[in-house]
């Protein structure tokens, strides 16, 4: 089987698409990797990759600001020349934009998975997983799975051995990193990496906090920080050390992407926001301490690796979504002290664990997370601030139960066990999923009804209560991935009547199961 994977997206997602290459070698499969010219330097720390394919994204965007003909001639001559020869037997999209959809149809004539395109041009999912991944990336609340045990369900590939082992730096990149990091200075006892930078200015921890954390690891541990970051963030590196807060080696803008893995392998820690080098360094196996501000949030994109902490401020506007306009003047960047952060640190520097804050204080103003994996071999994240008994929380946990069962096809059942809700957030959620489940029933009946016979009448009050539905769950952020899933789904089964019915019933049982649970839950509050 030969298989060409697409994946459309930055380096850390392009990174993450690992556990999914080796799932498919450990099938047999020859593999090719579709990515962005500007991140093919990645693919040279994968493994099992056979070809790549780097799609020339200048030349693309240029045709398009010429004339939209041009961009696509673009596309259609590159996939020519390039992916066609490839001779695919499958084609794995992981990208849902409009571009990668393009590919799945300009690469060849193969069984596409994952995102697609229909013989009409419209989108199509290939499974409920990928339409779940499609709903849950645009909200924040709603999105329960990290992202590389997404992109495995999507490839349709086992729980078990979801390796995500990259291959690191080859030995040039290797001796290339010791003699940028040869300088150190006098008392120096180690290396902690600090990626100052993130994908956007308010997901980035101030440089003063990491200066202020700088200084205690030097003052304290003779921890000497190495500044990591590329060339747009070179200006970052300057003013950290315009700070004056201590000693650093200051490599922004200085390693390729094989020495920033060579750098990454001979720290002790990396202390980042949520980057592509945080994704890198789980990877390799280094120990990671992370940050997730604004529309960061671990659950989905957090390092895919057990043993990791990540932290979060305990705000309970976090994570925004990602239209969101603060009022707090973001105020979340402010909220992660240093001193809470060195308190984590120093407590793994003695004993080799993250651990639980010695007082209450010591963790306020954040949420502590550990990665680890879960009974389904999914990663998952174990709380050290009593985070587990919040409604936030607990809401996951739910959405993880249901949502894994329905998209595996199985018969969602009652959690006997449920993590406890508030009686205020019950009183928000359980009226929804008891109407939602009730409309479910009925329009259940009114398809099979439809079906034997196709009276007008009949046909408005099923489109009545498919908009009743729309708006039971598009206009509540607890339930919006609901919505979005909703549409994908059933859109796609308007081209095949047939389909309805079984899609109605499976949507029934769903929201009857998460219905009963929330109800039992009431119960025992009363």
């Amino acid at each position: 089987m030969r298989t060409l994977v697409i994946n459309l997206t930055r380096f850390g997602d392009l990174l993450q698409t690992q556990p999914v290459i080796s799932g498919l070698k450990a099938r047999g499969e020859e593999v090719g990797l579709v990515c962005l010219d500007n991140f093919a330097g990645a693919t040279e720390l994968m493994r099992g990759v056979d070809a790549v394919f780097p799609l020339p994204g200048a030349a693309l965007l240029a045709g398009l600001d010429r004339n939209w003909r041009d961009g696509l001639s673009v596309l259609w001559r590159w996939a020519e020349g390039n992916l066609r020869p490839f001779g695919a037997q499958k084609l794995l999209n992981l990208t849902a934009t409009l571009p990668g959809r393009l590919l799945t149809r300009l690469a060849g004539d193969a069984p596409q998975v994952g995102f697609g395109l229909d013989a009409y041009g419209f989108g199509r999912n290939s499974s409920a997983w990928a339409a779940f991944l499609v709903a849950s990336s645009r909200n924040r609340g709603s999105s329960p799975y990290n992202l590389v045990d997404q992109f495995c369900e999507v490839a349709g590939l086992g729980r078990t051995g979801r390796d995500y082992s990259l291959a690191g730096a080859d030995p040039g990149a290797r001796a290339r990193a010791a003699g940028l990091l040869a300088d150190v200075p006098a008392g120096c006892r180690g290396l902690v990496g600090f990626q100052l930078g993130a994908s956007a200015a308010v997901r980035r921890w101030p440089l003063e906090n990491f200066a202020a954390l700088g200084a205690l690891l030097w003052n304290e541990h003779g921890l000497c920080p190495v500044l990591l970051g590329s060339p747009a963030e070179m200006e970052l590196g300057a003013r950290f050390a315009a700070l004056g807060a201590g000693p650093a080696l200051d490599l922004t803008g200085r390693t390729s992407l094989a020495e920033l893995a060579g750098v990454l392998e001979r720290v002790r820690l990396l202390v980042t926001n949520d980057t592509g080098t945080m994704h890198l360094a789980a990877g390799l196996g280094v120990p990671i301490c992370a940050v997730f501000l604004a529309t960061a949030q671990p659950w989905d994109t957090g390092p895919y690796a057990e043993g990791c902490l990540c932290l979060e401020p305990d705000m309970p506007c976090h994570p925004c979504g990602f239209h969101h306009a603060c009022t707090l003047d973001h105020a979340c960047r402010r909220t992660v002290e240093p001193g809470a952060i060195y308190h984590y640190i120093r407590r793994w520097l003695e004993n080799g664990a993250w651990t639980a804050p010695e007082t209450r204080d010591a963790g306020h103003g954040l949420r502590a997370w550990v990665t680890r994996r879960d009974a389904f071999g999914g990663m998952d994240l174990e709380s050290l601030t009593g985070h587990e008994a919040e409604d936030r929380t607990a809401w996951i946990r739910i959405q993880r139960h249901f949502y894994r069962q329905f998209l595996d096809g199985e018969t969602p059942e009652v959690m006997l066990r449920a993590p406890g809700l508030s009686a205020g957030f019950l009183a928000e959620v359980g009226p929804v999923l008891e109407q939602s489940a009730q409309v479910l029933f009925v329009l259940r009946e009114q398809v099979a009804a439809l079906a034997r016979a196709p009276v007008a009448s009949l046909k408005s009050r099923v489109l009545g209560n498919f908009e009743r539905l729309s708006g039971l769950w598009g206009g509540n952020p607890r339930f919006a991935v609901l919505g979005d899933m909703w549409r994908e789904q059933s859109q796609e089964c308007a081209k095949d009547f047939g389909a309805l019915s079984p899609l109605v019933g499976s949507w029934h049982l769903l929201l009857d199961a998460w219905s009963q649970t929330v109800q039992r839950m009431a119960r025992k509050l009363n």
